[in-house]
């Protein structure tokens, strides 16, 4: 353990929001956002990236800019589903000492500046595995976390990690991609909960210019009441427009925001700005929509 990393969490503990006063849950969140005729803005960083103090400050920034939820990275080694600009996030989170435990207790000291924003924490398999499935979701319902997402578990894979979300009411997040065939989304849907995470396109994540068709076409083909949020290149207010107006619930922003916090300049208020910018163009399709 760094001595930057224990400092930082030491300055943490205590000073955020409790964690059980903080929670609301990602399914209210999105009925709430429903009955005002909103859509939810989902913003991605890496936690620890490049330090705990600066995560607080960014989660901060990020729910004054207007995000509805936050997915917070818990780093690995090996990140199968993450472009270049976030692998490049979880490396220096790790080099700075970001492991399982220390991300239980930087979230649990996090104070997001509006109570009613939902944590969710997105990693992958090995790491839940190696910590224990029940113990890691026992630690992430104590630190205040309302979901998870991990990418690379299959969703016949994922009963015991379900069945203990369920015990301690985390949502369990799975993808769809544009490849997913029919069958297989039945199952993701009739498994999935909080809401189903849509990949934009195929390949990894990164930004992108422009909303593929694909992205509408998969919004017209998968059907559930369950919340739509779509990640994987969005990048800008109006990306996130043209998402909204093509049915999605949330637009998941990840790698813009990381690409100001890697700049290292004027960090925070450009991640408020861009929140904001995306929370109007989401906000701005809405009201075209009614």
């Amino acid at each position: 353990m760094s001595s930057k990393m224990e400092a930082g969490l030491r300055s943490g503990i205590g000073a955020g929001v409790k964690a059980e006063t903080r929670i609301s849950g990602i399914s209210e969140k999105f009925a709430e956002l429903k009955g005002r005729g909103e859509g939810a803005l989902i913003s991605y960083v890496m936690a620890g990236d490049p330090s705990p103090e600066a995560t607080r400050d960014i989660v901060s920034a990020l729910a004054r800019g207007g995000t509805d939820i936050i997915e917070l990275g818990l780093p690995f080694s090996d990140p199968v589903a993450d472009g270049p600009t976030i692998q490049a996030a979880g490396q220096r989170a790790l080099a700075a000492g970001m492991d399982t435990e220390h991300f239980f207790e930087l979230v649990e000291g996090l104070d997001t500046g509006i109570v009613r924003i939902p944590l969710v924490c997105m990693t992958y398999f090995n790491l839940v595995f190696r910590y224990g499935i029940e113990k890691f979701v026992t630690g992430s319902a104590k630190a205040g976390l309302s979901g998870l997402i991990i990418p690379d578990l299959p969703v016949e894979e994922a009963s015991e990690l379900r069945e203990s979300c369920e015990k301690h009411g985390l949502d369990l997040i799975f993808l769809i991609a544009p490849t997913t065939p029919g069958e297989r989304v039945k199952k993701v849907l009739d498994r999935s909960s909080g809401f189903v995470y849509l990949v934009s396109r195929l390949g990894v994540t990164g930004t992108s210019s422009k909303v593929s068709g694909t992205t509408k076409e998969l919004l017209a083909r998968v059907e559930t009441d369950i919340p739509k949020a779509v990640g994987f290149g969005v990048s800008n207010g109006s990306q996130a427009a043209e998402i909204r107006k093509a049915g999605a619930d949330g637009v998941i922003v990840g790698s813009a925001f990381i690409k100001i916090i890697e700049s290292g300049k004027n960090v925070n208020e450009r991640l408020e700005a861009l929140a904001k910018e995306l929370k109007n163009g989401i906000l701005e399709a809405s009201r075209k929509g009614e």
